[in-house]
């Protein structure tokens, strides 16, 4: 598979060359050529598959013959290791719970498939890669855990200081090793920016071989892919018309589902949900993009005002905006309203959802109040564990979430990360210095 940057059609690489580039030499963002249609086969046997079955089926279909079968196997063995359960919680609606990873997010599926596939790549390599990351929060500490002691692979997290929640900072920065976290005084736009503008940074990029490990990385989104064939062949005998709530910030969960779609998954519809940052949203109703500073919320991976992937998507739907907004629903929702929303599902449902899983859950409850279609099957896709934001959850449900192990280890541990503003410059010097 030859996969080409999204500023220009002509600049193209391998699979290995865009993974272990993570961002092409024009700033743009790598696609693949072509999005492979899977089996009519398949489709009609996928319920019978087990998760990895499925993911294997889908990542070979678009890496092809870069890496052996039996070698992504083994790749996808080794970083899919739990599992992602739909939830029915009534009967129109599921919840797709995809934070049973190690650090108890979505992002642990891409990060770990990604370490597990960069680690591959470079195996005959001398040169040591430093991952370049920026996060508001869950991105960073699946990159952190994903590559945890990998050999010949530095991490540097990049997160917005006093803007993600106390347990995501302890994530961040207490692994030590490999790992090390900057706290940016800005957003997580801030961050972003200061990773793309290194990848341009010849003075940066000749001294250092780096990457990036953000969902602008190809094997980040790739994975992210598997779940929604998996969530599918969970509820594909109930329903013709299913419908996918994606909560929506750098657009990489909605991309990957877009892909998933392409490749023959009959997915009815997507519903991109929003909080306050809804710069996508006011494309998909006036087609003008309009990037702005992100806002602070309560879903915090939410945050980000100029979202990477929204060139990739524009790239699947060949910039025919029209089909873009046919395909894809949006709305958006103030932290008030996700609030209400997490009462209502707990209070309704016995459900104890997270503020990111509550705008997924007032987006399509507003889709459905629109369309009136009692044939609609729709999937939420719950991105973390509760316990993340129980200062935000527990006083409006009246009840303590139970925190999982995994993170009550974290609790005593010391946070070590290192200060820098959000002037270039100063980012740049720590690079060379590192």
């Amino acid at each position: 598979m030859i996969f080409y940057s999204t500023n220009n059609n002509s600049l193209s690489a391998t699979f290995s060359e865009a993974v272990i580039k993570g961002i092409a030499d024009d700033g743009g963002l790598y696609m693949p050529s072509y999005i492979p249609e899977l089996s009519k086969n398949f489709f009609e046997n996928i319920d019978k598959l087990s998760f990895n079955e499925i993911a294997f089926e889908v990542a070979k279909n678009i890496i092809e013959d870069e890496i052996s079968h039996n070698e992504l196997l083994n790749i996808i063995e080794e970083s899919i290791t739990f599992n992602a359960p739909v939830i029915r919680i009534s009967k129109v609606l599921s919840i797709l719970e995809l934070f049973h990873g190690p650090t108890l997010a979505f992002k642990d599926f891409g990060a770990r498939f990604m370490a597990k596939t960069l680690s591959h790549l470079i195996r005959n390599n001398n040169k040591n890669i430093t991952i370049l990351v920026a996060t508001s929060g869950d991105t960073g500490s699946a990159v952190a855990n994903g590559f945890y002691k990998v050999d010949g692979i530095n991490v540097v997290l990049l997160y917005p200081g006093n803007k993600v929640s106390e347990i995501q900072e302890l994530q961040l920065t207490t692994l030590g090793e490999n790992i090390t976290a900057l706290k940016v005084d800005g957003t997580f736009d801030d961050c972003q920016r200061l990773v793309k503008e290194a990848f341009l940074d010849n003075e940066v990029t000749n001294k250092k071989k780096i990457s990036s490990a953000n969902s602008i990385n190809i094997a980040r989104l790739i994975p992210q892919t598997f779940y929604y064939f998996k969530s599918f062949a969970d509820k594909s005998k109930e329903s013709s018309k299913i419908v996918f709530s994606v909560p929506s910030g750098n657009l990489g969960n909605l991309t990957a589902g877009l892909m998933a779609k392409e490749m023959g998954l009959p997915i009815f519809k997507f519903i991109a949900a929003f909080n306050a940052n809804d710069v996508f949203l006011n494309y998909l109703n006036t087609g003008v993009f309009e990037p702005r500073p992100s806002v602070k919320t309560l879903s915090n991976a939410m945050d980000v005002g100029n979202p990477s992937n929204i060139a990739r998507i524009i790239h699947l739907f060949k910039r025919n905006y029209h089909k873009m907004s046919e395909n894809i629903y949006g709305a958006a929702f103030s932290d008030l309203q996700t609030l209400s929303a997490i009462k209502e599902v707990y209070e309704k449902y016995d459900y104890i959802i997270d503020p990111h899983g509550a705008v997924g859950y007032l987006a399509i409850q507003k889709y459905m109040r629109e369309t009136n279609d009692d044939d609609i099957s729709g999937i939420i896709l719950e991105t973390a564990h509760p316990s993340k934001f129980s200062d935000s959850i527990e006083g409006v449900i009246g009840k303590k979430i139970e925190v999982p192990k995994r993170l009550l280890t974290l609790i005593n541990k010391e946070k070590k990360s290192i200060p820098i503003s959000k002037n270039y410059d100063e980012f740049k010097q720590f690079l060379l210095e590192s």
